[in-house]
């Protein structure tokens, strides 16, 4: 079970392929507010529905300041099929060997349909300009999160 992260904590650094095969580090992002959040699969019906709803909001959060980064251990072939077939327009990030979201504490041991297993963990994380975690959250709902957290967060 990897460790879990704190409001404070230094964002863990990432470099990580987009759906093009493009490197996106976190590190380039200082600066502003990143969303960074984690999802199990992309083609999903809960993920789809939570890629859609930030989508959905990708234009006042943007206005906001903030930016938005999807990660999961899909294939970059993979998430570029999601992005075209969802229309989403932020960047989704592969990390096949879930060492990203071991580092955030978005892999590990949860139950599901009553029985404990091993796999990502849905979890949400804000990090500030100066790369420290503002927000995180684990155990996050696909349906209705991000009106949550855009509550949060005042917007």
């Amino acid at each position: 079970m990897s460790e879990r992260l704190s409001v404070g904590d230094a964002a863990p650094d990432f470099t990580l392929q987009d759906a093009d095969g493009n490197d996106v580090a976190l590190k380039d992002l200082r600066g502003q507010n990143v969303i960074v959040y984690f999802y199990p699969a992309a083609m999903t019906p809960g993920c789809t529905k939570q890629a859609c709803d930030f989508r959905d909001s990708l234009d006042s959060l943007q206005a906001a300041g903030y930016a938005v980064l999807g990660i999961s251990p899909d294939k970059p072939a993979k998430l570029a099929k999601f992005r075209e077939r969802d229309g989403v327009t932020f960047p989704l990030l592969s990390d096949p060997e879930k060492e990203t979201l071991t580092a955030y504490g978005a892999f590990g041991e949860k139950t599901m349909y009553g029985k404990k297993v091993t796999g990502v963990i849905r979890s949400t994380f804000v990090i500030d300009p100066d790369g420290k975690v503002a927000v995180a959250q684990y155990n996050v709902k696909a349906t209705g999160h991000v009106a949550k957290l855009r509550r949060d967060l005042g917007l």
